[in-house]
């Protein structure tokens, strides 16, 4: 069957993409044009200026939409949603705009998912142009901050390795077992970097590759600590956590696998442990949990917004006298981990059921 915006009521809420041309953007416009919820009325792009959508996204069939180069707030105009797939630094530059809106805003880059000011300078490269702005959005993550999302005018949508790490560890955080330093190795395709190939994601100097890059200084890291220190706070407990985190480049287009290690107290048993995972994610619209002894692999997520989460209890370290965990986390970088969270927000902001346009099973294989 062709697809056509949904546009044929006039009653539904009316949707704007700002930045449509990008992977992001892309994937808002796939899963916002069959949704049954809401118009995807208008998508913006200050290149492939009046083609339509289907010229640069190809999967596309006659959407009846083509790229218009407006101001943003302009785009905003008579729009009840409005996603912003804008590169960082740029949604930033926005912020008086889109305080004036009346539209709910969704932003998809990193400017507003800090509340420090001094953490975005420094994992950013550069001072925030608005910095009374950060802490004004709510950080669009639904696990943790569903009800303050259903509230929401301004949501900040979380990073895709950000996202992947905080969903394996927030039962921990929430339960007070987190303490001290947690090591994770995530491993990412290639569609997180982006539509433009630069030297680092070229094809041929990916595929069959893998490598390091920004270690121990990603962004993602202060957005990963907050989050799980206000996990902590939540349950009562106070933060004691560091993140020290080594992002992989993987010859894959879609999908990240996160390994963390981290050490609990050695009273705490598997079965608490195995108790904490599923009673913390027993209402998860998008989380399956695997346990310990089936691993979470990319494969089974691709294209889909599950997260497959899987753990494994070990020993107690001579050295430490603590308990070793090992908590492994898959998803879609560009659905879960990007656009599709995005639509898991504004769901719930619209109060629509939660899974409505997102809840297609993963590719297989």
């Amino acid at each position: 069957m062709p697809t056509v915006p949904n546009n044929g009521s006039s009653t539904l809420p009316r949707v704007a993409v700002i930045g449509g041309t990008g992977y992001g953007g892309a994937e808002l416009i796939r899963l916002l044009l069959p949704h049954s919820g809401v118009t995807l009325s208008r998508v913006t792009s200050i290149d492939r200026v009046d083609e339509p959508l289907e010229a640069v996204h190809r999967s596309l069939t006659r959407t009846g939409l083509t790229f218009q180069n407006i101001p943003p707030a302009e785009a905003g105009q008579d729009m009840d949603v409005v996603f912003l797939a804008l590169l960082h630094k740029v949604s930033a530059t926005l912020a008086p705009e889109l305080s004036a809106m009346s539209a709910r805003v969704i932003d998809l880059s990193g400017d507003f998912r800090l509340r420090d000011a001094e953490a975005y300078a420094e994992y950013y490269g550069g001072p925030h142009p608005h910095p009374d702005r950060l802490g004004t959005f709510v950080y669009g993550l639904p696990e943790l901050f569903r009800e303050q999302i259903a509230t929401a005018r301004r949501v900040a949508s979380p990073g895709c390795f950000a996202t992947t790490i905080t969903l394996g560890l927030l039962p921990l955080a929430k339960a007070g077992m987190l303490r001290g330093p947690i090591h994770t190795v995530a491993a990412t395709g290639s569609s997180g970097s982006g539509a433009y190939a630069r030297d680092g994601t070229h094809h041929p100097l990916r595929a069959g590759n893998l490598k390091g890059y920004k270690p121990l200084v990603h962004q993602h890291r202060p957005e990963v600590e907050q989050t799980l220190r206000d996990a902590c706070i939540a349950g009562g407990h106070e933060p004691a956590l560091s993140l020290q985190f080594v992002p992989v480049s993987a010859p894959l287009t879609r999908g990240i696998l996160a390994n963390s290690f981290v050490e609990v107290d050695a009273s705490i048993s598997a079965e608490q442990i195995d108790e904490t995972m599923r009673t913390f994610y027993r209402d998860a619209a998008f989380v399956r949990l695997l346990g310990d002894g089936q691993q979470a692999e990319v494969v089974a997520v691709k294209g889909s917004m599950w997260v497959d989460l899987s753990w494994t209890v070990g020993g107690v370290d001579a050295t430490t006298g603590r308990r070793q965990v090992l908590v492994s986390t898959a998803l879609d970088n560009l659905v879960k981990g990007g656009a599709g969270q995005a639509v898991q927000a504004m769901n719930i902001m619209l109060g629509l059921p939660e899974r409505t346009g997102i809840d297609a099973p993963a590719l297989w294989p």
